[in-house]
């Protein structure tokens, strides 16, 4: 599940230095003070709440840039809110099964395969295992990445109790990791303050003190014990009440899973079973921490009182890879190459995703705004180039020049 913390946030005072990817740099929208509400843990710092339909978000707090007229301002939010009226015409004219139909189908046909899965396991010789192994590493992936993430956003369900149902069941049971902590670090931080240095800056992805091959390629298979350990860590920061749901929610999910493997598979120890679990669970790892990166480290970074406004910060601070079967089907259209109109309208499925893509990358190019695309290799070996620039140094300041 592609969720990320958000840290407090640092104060100003590095200087500018240098583009970011070849974008260039801009200068002069301000933001005033931003508004403050409490977290899960009662910690207070600022989100920014979710939900394209009441009107863009973060607009409220942008400024017009220093010695330009009111009119650009508002003329920038008509940017986002044209936009928005033509993808709510996509919307409204959608049927439920293109709306959440194909993406719940995915999820109940990972379901389906969980049996073959389990029960492949059990054969003595290796294409049947290997196929056992990779059928449950690519269902785990699209329950607790696709699942969990469309969960988080509500994008499964209209109906908002459903919609806690399902977050509890993708995200906790499924993904060992907590609701409201989830909730709050990916929605309401990471896409509230995308590219916001000590917001939504993705900095909870870099681990420094490791070289880049290590990062890249060997520290993925530690993500399925890591991510019980910080959600474990996180509880102390919820009522006990969720606390405890959590807990018994992780456990349970563990648990069923250790007795299928012993019971279904015929595991003969403990350690093998645990040994198969961890070796489906970090299966497609290497692709999701690389996905978390490559969509927004090395793209411009803004600080929370000098950003531009919303249309404006998701076109320049995200990315889209390209269309993969595999990884569409796992982790989902929003997060890979619908990335982008994702950020714009977080609130709609994968698929609504995939259909609005037309509409806007070719608004966003007729309004000369960009519209980044690269491909999974050259982001790849951009990041083992730049590993030192991009994941152990603190990135550079888009300077905001003036945006057309």
């Amino acid at each position: 599940m592609s969720l990320e913390d958000g840290d407090p946030v640092r104060q100003r005072g590095r200087q500018v230095n240098g583009e970011v990817s070849g974008i260039p740099r801009l200068r002069g929208v301000g933001d005033p003070s931003l508004q403050s509400t409490t977290a899960p843990g009662g910690s207070r710092t600022d989100v920014m709440a979710e939900g394209w339909e009441s009107g863009p978000a973060l607009d409220d707090g942008d400024v017009t840039p220093r010695g330009a007229p009111q009119q650009a301002c508002k003329s920038e939010d008509a940017l986002m809110t044209e936009l928005s009226e033509l993808v709510q015409k996509v919307v409204k004219s959608s049927s439920w099964w293109e709306r959440h139909g194909v993406d719940i189908s995915i999820l109940a046909c990972s379901f389906l395969l969980l049996p073959a899965g389990f029960l492949c396991l059990r054969s003595t010789q290796a294409i049947p295992f290997l196929v056992g192994v990779l059928t449950l590493g690519v269902v785990h992936h699209t329950l607790t990445v696709k699942g969990s993430h469309l969960a988080s956003h509500n994008a499964l369900t209209e109906s908002k109790s459903w919609g806690k149902v399902w977050a509890i069941f993708f995200i906790e049971l499924c993904s060992a990791f907590t609701v409201e902590q989830a909730t709050y670090n990916h929605v309401k931080i990471h896409h509230g303050y995308t590219n916001i240095i000590g917001l939504g800056d993705s900095s909870t992805w870099k681990l420094p003190f490791l070289n880049r091959y290590v990062y890249m390629f060997i520290a993925p298979l530690a993500v399925p014990i890591l991510t019980p350990l910080v959600a474990l860590d996180l509880l102390r920061s919820v009522e006990w009440k969720a606390a405890f749901r959590t807990l018994c929610c992780m456990f349970l999910g563990f648990y069923c899973h250790y007795w299928l493997l012993l019971h279904v598979s015929g595991f003969q120890s403990p350690w093998s079973a645990l040994l198969c679990m961890l070796l489906t669970r970090s299966l497609l790892a290497h692709p999701y921490i690389h996905v978390n990166i490559f969509q927004h480290i090395g793209l411009p970074m803004f600080t929370a009182d000098r950003k531009p406004k919303r249309i404006h910060l998701m076109s320049l601070g995200v990315l889209n890879l390209p269309r993969n079967a595999l990884l569409d089907w796992s982790f989902g259209h929003s997060l890979i190459s619908c990335h982008v109109e994702h950020h714009l309208f977080p609130s709609l499925s994968d698929n609504m995703c995939l259909k609005i893509k037309p509409v806007v990358s070719q608004y966003l190019k007729q309004k000369k705004l960009p519209y980044n695309e690269d491909t999974y290799s050259s982001r790849l070996w951009l990041f083992l180039q730049r590993y030192e620039e991009l994941m152990v140094h603190a990135p550079p300041i888009t300077e905001l020049v003036g945006i057309q």
